[in-house]
């Protein structure tokens, strides 16, 4: 296929950076980046694609899962008195 594009000329210098250290011309060190740039977002590359093993999240040894309710509370009462605090400041 035929077409113009219109290059920046940060990209206009890179490109012209890799024709001179790969040897090659324009056309062939373009579609080389094109091709490299689009299967970027395909397969891995090795050819599979990505996959993440999930695993259940448990507690760290030591943390009460009966207790992280009243823990929360306490950082809620915190949180609550210290901007009670701010606005008092405020107010004098």
């Amino acid at each position: 296929m035929r077409t113009t594009v219109t290059l920046d000329a940060d990209v206009e210098q890179r490109l012209r950076e890799a024709m001179h250290i790969q040897g090659k011309g324009f056309k062939e060190t373009l579609n080389d980046a094109l091709r490299r740039g689009l299967g970027a977002t395909g397969p891995t590359s090795d050819g599979s694609p990505f996959k993440v093993e999930s695993r259940p999240l448990r507690l760290r040894t030591g943390l009460d899962p009966a207790h992280l309710r009243e823990l929360d509370d306490d950082l809620e009462i915190a949180e609550f008195l210290r901007k009670s605090a701010r606005l008092d400041e405020h107010r004098r």
